[in-house]
């Protein structure tokens, strides 16, 4: 008894250091970025490179965002992102409670269908969706940016997949009240769904602020850029004098973001990704 304790707490031990280490492996190139966007210019290229600057500069930040005119990048970023995102958990978990609990004729096949568009890669799609958005007179406009990806077959996935798994006990007994369904969705579903909303939302706000190709295609004016398409100028602009670290001071700032969001929700994140992913 006492050799399977032993061995077990081994094991634990073994596992719990494994994991440590994959986590700082991981975790060391997104301290690499940080410590050389603190760096002066003169640091960058030091030999031994040393991971804490000395001293430690936040200027570097200050000249990128007056540079690259990221004031103006983030404030349309956060408007693509929040706005898209807001639709986004609309329409999908409409979507996703129709699927779920109503029962209709080709149900299972319209079902389908919405599965096969995850199965597409957005690459085959972004010219019919392009000439989609231009013959609707929407290009360099925030609705072209917006709109072609408010539904999404695996948000509405997600959602089918969490709602299934809510008793129908509790919409029997709001229709017995007298309650229409939409006024069911927003009473009784949506106070019960806030895992598998905090999943959607960190997906489809990381997805967006992270955005490239796309805003790069539907946007022509420069005033309307979004953060990642004006990072990839500035990385342009900057490979030319190789200023290391005002480009990391950048990637900072287009990062941080999308690390806030994560941490606010992230209880909700773990727990709607272990309830979603339950087999009916």
């Amino acid at each position: 008894m006492k050799k399977v304790r032993k061995d077990s707490f081994f094991l634990k031990i073994l596992t719990y250091s494994i994991m440590i280490f994959v986590s700082l492996w991981f975790f060391l190139p997104f301290a690499w970025m940080i410590s050389v966007s603190l760096k002066p210019s003169g640091q960058v290229y030091e030999y031994p490179p040393r991971l804490i600057p000395s001293p430690a500069t936040f200027e570097n930040y200050f000249t990128a965002w007056e540079k690259a005119s990221f004031s103006r990048y983030f404030l349309n970023t956060t408007i693509f992102a929040v706005v898209g995102t807001c639709a986004t958990l609309i329409l999908c978990s409409l979507g996703g409670y129709v699927f779920a609990k109503l029962k209709f004729p080709g149900r299972n096949l319209l079902f389908v269908v919405v599965l096969s568009t995850m199965m597409l890669p957005f690459f085959s799609v972004l010219v019919p969706l392009f000439l989609i958005v231009k013959n609707l007179g929407l290009i360099n406009t925030f609705a072209g940016l917006v709109l072609p990806g408010v539904v999404n077959g695996y948000f509405i996935f997600l959602f089918r997949q969490f709602f299934s798994m809510l008793p129908d006990d509790l919409i029997e007994a709001a229709r017995i009240d007298g309650c229409s369904e939409f006024r069911i969705f927003l009473q009784v579903i949506l106070p019960l769904a806030k895992p598998a909303l905090a999943t959607v939302a960190i997906f489809g706000f990381m997805n967006r602020w992270n955005a490239l190709v796309w805003p790069l295609v539907v946007l022509t004016d420069p005033d309307k850029r979004t953060l990642q398409v004006g990072l990839a100028i500035f990385q342009g602009e900057q490979l030319t004098g190789a200023q290391w670290n005002e480009l990391m001071a950048a990637s900072v700032i287009s990062l941080l973001p999308t690390v806030v969001v994560f941490l606010l929700a992230q209880k909700y994140f773990t727990t709607g990704i272990a309830l979603t992913g339950i087999k009916e």
